[in-house]
Protein backbone atom coordinates (compact mmCIF):
# COMPACT_ATOMS: atom_id res chain seq x y z
CA UNK A 1 0.00 0.00 0.00
CA UNK A 2 1.14 3.52 -0.78
CA UNK A 3 0.52 5.32 2.53
CA UNK A 4 1.87 8.71 3.52
CA UNK A 5 1.88 10.80 6.69
CA UNK A 6 0.40 14.08 5.52
CA UNK A 7 0.31 16.16 8.71
CA UNK A 8 1.01 15.87 12.43
CA UNK A 9 0.15 17.78 15.58
CA UNK A 10 1.67 17.71 19.05
CA UNK A 11 0.34 19.26 22.24
CA UNK A 12 2.15 19.42 25.58
CA UNK A 13 1.39 21.43 28.71
CA UNK A 14 2.60 24.70 27.25
CA UNK A 15 2.13 24.76 23.49
CA UNK A 16 0.74 23.21 20.31
CA UNK A 17 2.82 22.36 17.26
CA UNK A 18 1.67 21.66 13.70
CA UNK A 19 4.01 19.90 11.29
CA UNK A 20 6.94 20.73 13.54
CA UNK A 21 6.18 24.46 13.76
CA UNK A 22 4.80 26.37 16.72
CA UNK A 23 1.05 26.84 16.36
CA UNK A 24 0.08 28.20 19.77
CA UNK A 25 1.75 29.09 23.07
CA UNK A 26 -0.26 28.98 26.28
CA UNK A 27 0.34 32.39 27.86
CA UNK A 28 -2.95 33.08 29.64
CA UNK A 29 -2.55 30.94 32.76
CA UNK A 30 -5.88 32.14 34.08
CA UNK A 31 -7.67 29.80 31.70
CA UNK A 32 -7.01 26.24 30.66
CA UNK A 33 -4.90 25.39 27.65
CA UNK A 34 -7.88 23.70 26.00
CA UNK A 35 -10.05 26.81 26.35
CA UNK A 36 -7.27 29.04 24.99
CA UNK A 37 -6.72 26.80 21.96
CA UNK A 38 -10.46 26.60 21.33
CA UNK A 39 -10.60 30.40 21.18
CA UNK A 40 -7.52 30.51 18.96
CA UNK A 41 -9.18 28.15 16.47
CA UNK A 42 -12.25 30.44 16.39
CA UNK A 43 -14.73 27.61 15.98
CA UNK A 44 -18.31 27.61 17.21
CA UNK A 45 -19.12 24.26 18.77
CA UNK A 46 -20.83 24.76 22.17
CA UNK A 47 -20.75 21.03 22.91
CA UNK A 48 -16.99 21.40 23.38
CA UNK A 49 -17.48 22.82 26.88
CA UNK A 50 -19.31 19.66 27.98
CA UNK A 51 -16.55 17.30 26.90
CA UNK A 52 -14.13 15.65 29.29
CA UNK A 53 -10.44 16.54 29.12
CA UNK A 54 -9.49 13.54 26.95
CA UNK A 55 -12.13 14.41 24.37
CA UNK A 56 -11.15 18.08 24.38
CA UNK A 57 -7.54 17.33 23.55
CA UNK A 58 -8.39 14.82 20.85
CA UNK A 59 -10.98 17.19 19.41
CA UNK A 60 -8.63 20.19 19.39
CA UNK A 61 -5.69 18.31 17.89
CA UNK A 62 -7.97 17.09 15.10
CA UNK A 63 -9.22 20.64 14.48
CA UNK A 64 -5.63 21.90 14.27
CA UNK A 65 -4.81 19.23 11.67
CA UNK A 66 -7.88 20.08 9.63
CA UNK A 67 -7.17 23.82 9.62
CA UNK A 68 -4.17 23.10 7.40
CA UNK A 69 -5.62 20.12 5.55
CA UNK A 70 -8.80 21.49 4.00
CA UNK A 71 -8.77 18.73 1.39
CA UNK A 72 -10.18 16.34 4.03
CA UNK A 73 -13.53 17.93 3.19
CA UNK A 74 -13.32 16.21 -0.19
CA UNK A 75 -13.43 12.71 1.28
CA UNK A 76 -16.73 10.87 1.46
CA UNK A 77 -18.09 10.36 4.97
CA UNK A 78 -17.15 6.66 5.02
CA UNK A 79 -13.62 7.14 3.64
CA UNK A 80 -12.11 8.60 6.83
CA UNK A 81 -11.19 6.31 9.73
CA UNK A 82 -10.11 7.10 13.29
CA UNK A 83 -7.63 5.18 15.41
CA UNK A 84 -6.62 6.47 18.86
CA UNK A 85 -4.66 4.99 21.75
CA UNK A 86 -3.14 5.87 25.11
CA UNK A 87 -1.84 4.22 28.26
CA UNK A 88 -4.31 5.56 30.84
CA UNK A 89 -7.71 5.22 29.21
CA UNK A 90 -10.03 7.93 30.59
CA UNK A 91 -8.58 7.85 34.13
CA UNK A 92 -9.02 11.59 34.75
CA UNK A 93 -12.77 11.39 34.22
CA UNK A 94 -13.01 8.04 36.03
CA UNK A 95 -11.51 9.62 39.15
CA UNK A 96 -13.91 12.56 38.99
CA UNK A 97 -16.85 10.20 38.60
CA UNK A 98 -15.63 8.11 41.52
CA UNK A 99 -15.66 11.19 43.72
CA UNK A 100 -19.34 11.80 42.97
CA UNK A 101 -20.09 8.21 44.05
CA UNK A 102 -18.10 8.46 47.29
CA UNK A 103 -19.99 11.47 48.61
CA UNK A 104 -22.05 11.02 51.78
CA UNK A 105 -25.21 11.29 49.69
CA UNK A 106 -24.11 9.81 46.36
CA UNK A 107 -25.29 11.65 43.31
CA UNK A 108 -23.21 10.27 40.42
CA UNK A 109 -22.98 12.77 37.62
CA UNK A 110 -24.61 11.51 34.41
CA UNK A 111 -22.57 13.99 32.40
CA UNK A 112 -19.35 12.47 33.75
CA UNK A 113 -20.57 8.90 33.33
CA UNK A 114 -20.91 9.46 29.58
CA UNK A 115 -17.14 9.99 29.39
CA UNK A 116 -16.02 6.96 31.42
CA UNK A 117 -15.26 5.20 28.14
CA UNK A 118 -12.11 6.28 26.29
CA UNK A 119 -13.61 5.81 22.83
CA UNK A 120 -16.09 8.64 23.42
CA UNK A 121 -13.45 11.04 22.06
CA UNK A 122 -13.77 9.25 18.71
CA UNK A 123 -17.52 9.74 18.78
CA UNK A 124 -17.13 13.46 19.43
CA UNK A 125 -14.75 13.85 16.48
CA UNK A 126 -16.86 11.69 14.18
CA UNK A 127 -20.05 13.61 15.00
CA UNK A 128 -18.35 16.97 14.51
CA UNK A 129 -16.98 15.99 11.08
CA UNK A 130 -19.74 13.57 10.02
CA UNK A 131 -17.26 10.73 9.49
CA UNK A 132 -18.70 7.22 9.48
CA UNK A 133 -15.60 5.18 8.69
CA UNK A 134 -13.93 2.59 10.93
CA UNK A 135 -12.86 3.75 14.38
CA UNK A 136 -11.10 2.09 17.29
CA UNK A 137 -9.43 3.02 20.56
CA UNK A 138 -6.74 0.87 22.20
CA UNK A 139 -4.93 1.07 25.52
CA UNK A 140 -1.21 0.26 25.25
CA UNK A 141 1.47 0.42 27.99
CA UNK A 142 3.32 3.06 25.94
CA UNK A 143 3.53 4.56 22.48
CA UNK A 144 4.59 1.67 20.26
CA UNK A 145 5.26 2.59 16.63
CA UNK A 146 5.44 -1.02 15.47
CA UNK A 147 2.04 -1.96 16.90
CA UNK A 148 0.42 1.26 15.72
CA UNK A 149 1.77 0.69 12.21
CA UNK A 150 0.28 -2.80 12.16
CA UNK A 151 -3.17 -1.47 13.05
CA UNK A 152 -2.94 1.32 10.47
CA UNK A 153 -2.20 -1.25 7.77
CA UNK A 154 -5.19 -3.27 8.96
CA UNK A 155 -7.43 -0.20 8.71
CA UNK A 156 -6.30 0.53 5.15
CA UNK A 157 -6.86 -3.09 4.16
CA UNK A 158 -10.46 -1.91 3.93
CA UNK A 159 -10.46 -0.50 0.42
CA UNK A 160 -13.12 2.06 1.36
CA UNK A 161 -10.67 3.80 3.69
CA UNK A 162 -8.60 6.49 1.99
CA UNK A 163 -7.63 8.58 5.03
CA UNK A 164 -7.16 8.02 8.73
CA UNK A 165 -6.44 10.23 11.71
CA UNK A 166 -4.34 8.45 14.28
CA UNK A 167 -3.86 9.75 17.79
CA UNK A 168 -1.84 9.08 20.91
CA UNK A 169 -3.77 11.10 23.48
CA UNK A 170 -2.51 10.53 27.00
CA UNK A 171 -3.78 12.87 29.72
CA UNK A 172 -3.03 12.14 33.37
CA UNK A 173 -2.31 14.43 36.32
CA UNK A 174 -2.16 17.43 34.01
CA UNK A 175 0.65 15.88 31.96
CA UNK A 176 -0.30 16.16 28.31
CA UNK A 177 1.18 13.81 25.75
CA UNK A 178 -0.79 14.39 22.56
CA UNK A 179 0.44 13.30 19.14
CA UNK A 180 -2.00 13.16 16.22
CA UNK A 181 -1.18 12.54 12.60
CA UNK A 182 -3.04 11.94 9.38
CA UNK A 183 -2.31 9.13 6.95
CA UNK A 184 -3.65 9.10 3.40
CA UNK A 185 -3.60 6.65 0.56
CA UNK A 186 -1.99 7.27 -2.84
CA UNK A 187 -0.93 10.87 -2.28
CA UNK A 188 0.54 12.29 -5.50
CA UNK A 189 1.05 15.87 -4.34
CA UNK A 190 4.50 16.14 -2.75
CA UNK A 191 3.34 19.23 -0.85
CA UNK A 192 0.85 17.10 1.08
CA UNK A 193 3.20 14.28 2.02
CA UNK A 194 5.37 14.89 5.08
CA UNK A 195 6.86 11.37 5.17
CA UNK A 196 6.31 7.81 4.09
CA UNK A 197 4.44 5.76 6.65
CA UNK A 198 7.20 3.71 8.27
CA UNK A 199 7.97 2.61 11.81
CA UNK A 200 11.10 4.77 11.95
CA UNK A 201 9.27 7.86 10.71
CA UNK A 202 6.56 7.37 13.34
CA UNK A 203 9.15 7.12 16.09
CA UNK A 204 10.99 10.17 14.83
CA UNK A 205 7.88 12.36 14.62
CA UNK A 206 6.64 11.25 18.06
CA UNK A 207 10.00 11.97 19.70
CA UNK A 208 10.44 15.43 18.13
Amino acid sequence: MNLNITSYCKINNEACFLDGELFFTHENKEESLTKSVYKKLDIKYPKFYKMDVLSKYGFLATEILLQKNKHFQNYKDDEVALFFANSNSCIQTDLKYQETIKREKPSPSPSLFVYTLPNIVLGEIAIRNKWFGDNMFFVFPEFNAETILQYINTIFANEMTNACIIGWVNIIEDKNDVFLFSVERNITDDKLSKAKLTENNLKELYQK
